[in-house]
């Protein structure tokens, strides 16, 4: 027999005006123009390297990928992430689930960050119906769409608001797509049910977002540049809103996985800067990298000639390129996305830096030449 399961129905779900906010992007956002205040010279040289690497990738028309933890966002650095989509320099981006909702509620109330021991105390963490609402809504419209999940809420960001079919419409859409393509016939019938769910009338729902400027989603839905958000069950705080339906995060979210392994299959002689993300982006690179080697290696092609440079602010002192892989009584050899990292083959470095001076120091050297 199944087991019980908890009732989202039965929350108190509290307005997101009502909850106070540790941040606000007006008052964090790093403009472009900012210096670097904590690289070392040796730190400037290998940033240096990167820069001329993206460089030449870009003139092969190779891969440059950016992916980041969602403090990347919550710092305010989306000024210069939106500059280096603009610019061309980086061709994909990629964060995990909280890095999607931070965008989403700047871009929303320009504020985010709620304070975590207090509302779960009190039993208010994460039960906001806005942020909830809207960003589920929108990966429902998106998994129906055929769009991936960060796709799906940069549209929703960029045209503030979202399209609200007719349900007699996805009745008949469903009955026409079972047989050419079932997946989004249940996409549709889900849709379908949301709407009945919770009442919504058929139309463009107008959904403002003021700060909009400040939405790296936003930004790179209206540049046609891939920005895919790769989520975990449960670690979010949308999944405590009833509006949310996991059926439509496992296909915008499988969406993106396979737009992140197609920019892979795209990287040798191209770029991966990997910052402040020690689950997630080692996880899904090498999973991506394993699947574009073997349709690779069916081609006599192999992949080798990547860069890679990993970012964070654990302090390590290990060369991994010249040295390969700490013995395991050395504290590098614990930096566990180090040696996943180092294992893919390809160029790798390693920086202890803050992601704002981080950023900051490529983006002023791409744009001075």
């Amino acid at each position: 027999m199944p087991h019980p399961k908890f009732d989202r129905d039965q929350l108190a779900i509290k307005k997101l005006s009502e909850r106070f906010n540790k941040v606000s992007i007006e008052t964090i956002q790093i403009p472009v123009s900012q210096k670097p205040a904590n690289l070392s010279d040796q730190d400037i040289e290998l940033i240096s390297k990167t820069a001329d690497r993206i460089r030449s990738a870009r003139q092969k028309q190779k891969s440059v990928m950016l992916t980041f933890g969602a403090h990347t966002i919550k710092n305010g650095m989306a000024p210069t992430l939106i500059a280096l989509i603009n610019e061309g320099w980086v061709t994909h981006l990629a964060t995990n689930g909280a890095g999607i909702i931070h965008d989403w509620e700047f871009a929303y109330q320009g504020k985010s960050s709620e304070d975590v021991r207090e509302n779960v105390k009190n039993g208010r963490f994460g039960i906001w119906d806005e942020t909830g609402f809207f960003i589920n809504l929108a990966l429902v419209i998106g998994a129906y769409e055929g769009l991936g999940y960060g796709e799906s809420i940069g549209k929703m960001i960029s045209q503030e608001g979202l399209h609200i079919p007719e349900v007699s419409f996805l009745n008949v859409e469903a009955k026409k797509k079972i047989e050419t393509n079932p997946e989004l016939a249940a996409a549709a019938i889900d849709l379908l049910g949301v709407i009945q769910k919770f009442k919504l009338e058929p139309g463009f729902m107008i959904i403002p977002h003021p700060y909009k400027k400040y939405s790296v989603q936003a930004g790179a839905w209206e540049k046609k540049v891939p920005f895919t958000g790769h989520p975990m069950f449960g670690q979010d705080i949308i999944y405590n809103h009833p509006m949310n339906h996991g059926a439509a995060i496992g296909r915008t979210a499988l969406n993106d996985f396979l737009y992140f392994a197609e920019s892979v299959s795209r990287l040798d002689y191209g770029v991966y800067m990997s910052l402040g993300s020690v689950v997630m982006s080692p996880m899904i690179f090498e999973k991506s990298l394993s699947m574009a080697q073997n349709r690779e290696i069916q081609r006599n092609i192999h992949i080798d000639n990547h860069f890679m440079l990993i970012v964070d602010l654990a302090k390590s002192d290990w060369d991994w390129q010249k040295n390969g892989e700490p013995p395991v009584d050395n504290p590098a050899y614990y930096l566990r996305y180090c040696k996943t990292f180092h294992r893919m083959g390809g160029e790798m470095h390693y920086l202890t830096a803050d992601n704002r001076d981080f950023l900051l120091e490529p983006y002023h050297n791409l744009s001075s030449r």
